[in-house]
């Protein structure tokens, strides 16, 4: 794999594993992103070879393979659609929650289950 390659794969990962590690659901997202294109670059870099397209190879000749250049292809489409929905998600949460810390939304998770406790105590009477 050539050094450029390797480094920016590091790079890419490193910044996304910080990220993960934020509070902030849109940087949490960017992390995610950021391995995702981390993967693609060493899929890429591990890939590259020096050769004809496999079109129509001379005899002889080092070919290209194409299934490395496919995969990734395939991995940005499908890291895209994953963006797209997890971006969909913390919209969604944002507009409900009215934030997007994680810290903020715990706190009104456990005061909306404390609220219910009452209700599902009586659920749990009616049932026994």
């Amino acid at each position: 794999m050539i050094l450029a390659f390797a480094l920016t794969a590091a790079v890419l990962f490193g910044t996304g594993a910080y990220l993960l590690l934020e509070r902030d659901l849109l940087r949490v997202v960017g992390g995610i992103a950021l391995i995702s294109q981390a993967a693609a670059v060493t899929l890429i870099g591990v890939s590259l070879t020096r050769g004809q397209a496999p079109i129509a190879p001379e005899a002889g000749q080092p070919v290209s393979d194409p299934v490395p250049q496919a995969l990734v292809l395939t991995a940005l489409v499908i890291g895209l659609a994953t963006l797209a929905l997890l971006l969909a998600l913390v919209h969604r949460v944002v507009v409900v929650f009215r934030t997007a810390r994680r810290e903020e939304l715990a706190a009104q998770e456990t005061e909306h289950s404390e609220t219910l406790e009452p209700d599902q105590q009586r659920d749990r009477d009616e049932a026994a």
